[in-house]
């Protein structure tokens, strides 16, 4: 941007010489000599002037005196005052609770400072209002940032070609949204784990922008450019146009204070279940629960140690979990992050089991589901499908004392034909909690006990390969919650061993287009859950699918928040993966 460079003007107070010198012991009064904005913000990083008294002169642009906001207003230098370098802002944060109104030509006297590196002026001992002025033009501005976004500060601007919701987790937390110019794409779902995948994910990091609701307390009450109910909510994918107010720089983010309504639209609704082929189908769901709890069973219990806080949320939980597995309409669930309380009437387990109907069963591996407080079950349509042999956990290895033990059970069609045996893991997240040694993040883009889970994927498949392969079994499904994207080492390791991840064959995830997933985490996507099968299974798999009903619904409207809500929406915070074969 080339901005306009005009030594002499005429404001409304008269005509005067304009000096970039500093001002702070001139004649105060409007038109005397002021220090250039400009000059306060130069083109580094921090003002050479941090610490010194500064009387300046410009226009205010948007105000955050009100209940709840930061406590000052912009100012901005008027359009004939600027300088010709695009590596400078021309406007301030002025940190006062003195109240201004945009379109205000205001004369200040203050201290420059830097607060969390953004340049404002407080202390202000002076402000006099020199008249009404024309607010000055919104720099037009695009994602990738064309340049770096500092010689834009607090500046009027504008985005008009559309922005893409890629992250809502803080909207009802903190009133914020994260735009980009597409949505965002976990490296390791394209790369291999290395400098490559991390530098992209820098990349990604550093060209977004986010639409903020000017306020800078926890848990709004309202969002003042969104209405957000089960009627008019924003997912992530969705499109923003007509951004325009004050480019902000705070909590270390760059974002937008809207001086007018962004408009909203969605390419793409939310999408119907996918319908069940005709004919002879197994239809297998796999689905992380967010931490199914159910209190004690009965009517109370809460606020359980994970999972739902009260009754009320529970059954808004179970409602929308069983809302999803019907519309599905599966013949075997399995599911992770389940309560681990045996097997009795009031275990989570047994309840979830009963709200889905008279025709479900549930798998029971008495005293072998590990020491964590959730597990990873099968439950499966008795009028499809009736279980063969017994059921198996992994207990050896990195299982024998501690973890989430992979549960193994095989299932036959009522109807006829071969057999599959279904395994259910749940690999270690990447929290970095205890994280040491081999364990901790390796700067690779893998994240934290990468290392460990590469083990569980080892010990999984050396299990699987004692396992009897007596015919009819057509082969094996591994489907649940891997913790990893796809090409990470855990994922490599499966793939090793003959298995291939049926989503990603299908539909590969590529750097601008990765059109199905299951998770979304700090504002990019990508698979953390899969349908994995081994080759003798290979010619039995008719369709593999991922329902979006909740990686992409926002936080705010999730079991815990929004009891109004109906449908399968935000049930959970990863989406089902779906397969269906042909036994």
């Amino acid at each position: 941007m080339i901005k306009p460079f005009f030594k002499i003007f005429i404001t409304l107070a008269g005509l005067f010489l304009w000096t970039a010198s500093p001002a702070a012991h001139a004649a105060q009064k409007c038109g005397s000599p002021a220090t250039a904005i400009h000059q306060i913000q130069s083109s580094g990083p921090h003002s050479p002037l941090a610490g010194q008294t500064v009387s300046i002169e410009g226009i205010v642009t948007y105000t955050s005196n009100h209940q709840d906001g930061f406590n000052g207003f912009y100012i901005q230098q008027a359009d004939a005052e600027t300088d010709n370098d695009p590596a400078t802002s021309e406007a301030l944060f002025v940190y006062t609770r003195r109240n201004a109104s945009p379109g205000q030509r205001l004369r200040l006297t203050g201290v420059v400072k830097e607060f969390h590196d953004l340049t404002e002026l407080v202390n202000v001992n002076q402000l006099i209002v020199c008249g009404q002025a024309p607010l000055p033009t919104p720099v037009e501005l695009s994602l990738p940032w064309p340049q770096a976004p500092e010689s834009f500060e607090n500046m009027r601007v504008s985005f008009n070609a559309p922005l893409t919701v890629i992250e809502h987790h803080n909207l009802a937390r903190f009133g914020e949204l994260t735009l980009a110019k597409t949505d965002q794409i976990i490296p390791t779902e394209y790369l291999a784990p290395g400098d490559p995948a991390v530098q992209q994910g820098l990349e990604n990091h550093k060209h977004r922008v986010l639409l903020d609701d000017g306020k800078s307390t926890r848990d709004p009450t309202s969002v003042p450019w969104l209405d957000l109910s089960k009627n008019n909510t924003v997912r992530a994918g969705d499109q923003v146009t007509s951004i325009h107010g004050v480019l902000d720089y705070r909590f270390g983010q760059w974002r937008v204070q809207p001086d007018q309504t962004p408009r909203f639209s969605r390419p793409e609704p939310r999408p119907d279940a996918p319908p069940r082929p005709s004919g002879d189908v197994t239809r297998i769901m796999a689905l992380n629960l967010q931490n199914y709890f159910n209190g004690d069973g009965g009517e109370s219990g809460y606020p359980t140690p994970r999972g739902a806080k009260n009754l009320s949320a529970h059954n808004n939980q179970l409602r929308r979990l069983t809302t999803a597995i019907h519309q599905v309409a599966p013949d075997i669930v399995a599911v992770t992050e389940l309560e681990n309380d045996g097997y009795g009437p009031r275990s989570a387990l047994a309840q979830l089991t009963q709200a889905l109907g008279s025709a479900w069963r549930f798998i029971k591996t008495p005293d072998r589901d590990g020491s964590d407080a959730i597990r990873t079950a099968l439950m499966f349509r008795s009028d499809r499908v009736r279980p063969e042999g017994k059921a198996l956990r992994l207990n050896q290895g990195i299982y024998r004392h501690r973890g989430r033990p992979p549960l193994a059970q095989t299932f036959m069609p009522l109807a006829g034909g071969k057999s599959v045996r279904v395994v259910v893991p749940h690999l270690k997240s990447k929290s970095c909690r205890n994280a040491q040694g081999p364990n901790a993040d390796q700067n690779d883009g893998q994240g934290c006990f990468s290392a460990h889970r590469t083990r569980e994927a080892r010990t999984i498949i050396r299990w699987l390969s004692d396992l009897s392969t007596a015919e009819p079994l057509a082969g094996t499904l591994i489907t649940g919650d891997l913790n990893s994207y796809a090409q990470e080492t855990p994922l490599a390791t499966f793939y090793a061993a003959g298995f291939a991840s049926l989503l990603h064959r299908a539909h590969p995830c590529r750097p601008d287009d990765c059109r199905y997933h299951s998770y979304r985490y700090r504002g990019e996507k990508g698979s953390l859950d899969y349908a994995l099968a081994n080759q003798t299974l290979m010619p039995h798999v008719s369709g593999v699918y991922i329902w979006n009903i909740n990686a992409d619904e926002p936080r705010a409207l999730d079991y815990q928040n929004a009891p109004e809500l109906n449908g399968p929406w935000r049930a959970s915070d990863h989406n089902p993966v779906i397969t269906d074969l042909r036994l």
